[in-house]
């Protein structure tokens, strides 16, 4: 009898779980960014939202929620009904505020259902032409002689490109003094005005400066050759074979969001970032479309924070 029982009951959760999912979306569904409005990310964001919201028959409406490297908006994500009505669009700060913050309000692991990481993109290695250094090779032997002299700017403490610098200068063994702005766009100017002599940077954000000679490339931080610089090395080829270094977004959702929820959202955003214009749009901010739903983001995820984690430690890398 206590079997029978047992079994009327699970059928009874699969068939209101199934109900669930196939009655969503019920209403709008909001997107939470992260961060201010008119950024790169929030314009991509928008973009994917809008498809979204046509496969799903219901708008997708964006509320940006910026600050604290993310984890505001995260955290209003982490307490929201597990509807599928409230996403987060996730990315790589995701995982370095997990480092990066000694209490965050939420578990990142127990709170949040790893929805689909959507793309992935590198970072590169650019240098004043001024700098005598034309090679990753060379950089590290003119750092080794300089020690301490050489400085690096970045978009703030806690940021990709100043952890991605802080883990080249652990590989490479070498001293190079970091220089935080508020935002890579003055830490971009410094550096084309000579006020500091390195940069990790996404290829669209220096793409006119390098194409106007006002800086050069070293090196990528992709696991191969970016198609779009196909004469740059990695620094894998450079003598930094376990260096891997890319920029990320996905959707999440609240832990207690339905699976059936999660693998509907997660089909349509597939669907969503393979047609034409999207694929065109991230191209431009040269992104690369690389799905891995559920179980699979949630490892990716899981390796980014060891990644960064490393980093932080070894660095003393800290949010001030």
């Amino acid at each position: 009898m206590m079997r029978a029982m047992r079994m009327l009951a699970c059928a009874a959760l699969l068939a209101a779980v199934g109900q669930a999912g196939a009655q969503y979306p019920s209403r709008p569904v909001r997107l939470v960014v992260p961060f201010a409005p008119g950024g790169a990310t929030d314009i991509l964001a928008r973009a994917i939202g809008q498809k979204l919201g046509e496969r799903l028959g219901q708008p997708v409406v964006i509320d940006n929620k910026p600050g604290a490297g993310t984890t505001i908006g995260a955290d209003q994500v982490a307490k929201a009904a597990g509807d599928g009505h409230t996403l987060l669009f996730a990315p790589t700060p995701f995982a370095i505020s997990q480092v990066m913050y000694p209490r965050l309000p939420y578990d990142a692991a127990r709170d949040f259902a790893p929805v689909a990481l959507l793309a992935v993109s590198p970072f590169i290695l650019v240098a004043h032409p001024a700098l005598p250094a034309t090679s990753v090779a060379e950089l590290v032997a003119l750092a080794r002689a300089r020690s301490g002299q050489l400085t690096y700017g970045s978009a703030g403490n806690g940021t990709v490109p100043h952890l991605a610098a802080e883990l080249f200068k652990l590989r490479a063994g070498v001293d190079i003094i970091h220089v935080p702005y508020k935002g890579g766009g003055p830490a971009i100017i410094d550096l084309v005005a000579g006020q500091t002599q390195l940069m990790f940077a996404t290829p669209v954000e220096v793409a006119q400066h390098v194409a106007g000679g006002r800086l050069k490339v070293l090196a990528a931080t992709a696991p191969t050759r970016l198609a779009a610089m196909p004469t740059v090395p990695t620094l894998r080829e450079s003598g930094f074979a376990d260096y891997v270094i890319r920029s990320w977004f996905g959707v999440l959702a609240p832990a207690a969001t339905a699976p059936e929820v999660v693998s509907r959202v997660a089909t349509e955003l597939a669907r969503v970032v393979e047609a034409a214009e999207i694929r065109e749009r991230l191209a431009a901010q040269s992104a690369e479309v690389q799905v891995r739903a559920g179980a699979e983001f949630a490892a990716f995820i899981r390796e980014d924070v060891a990644r960064w984690a490393e980093v932080v430690k070894a660095s003393g890398a800290r949010v001030e």
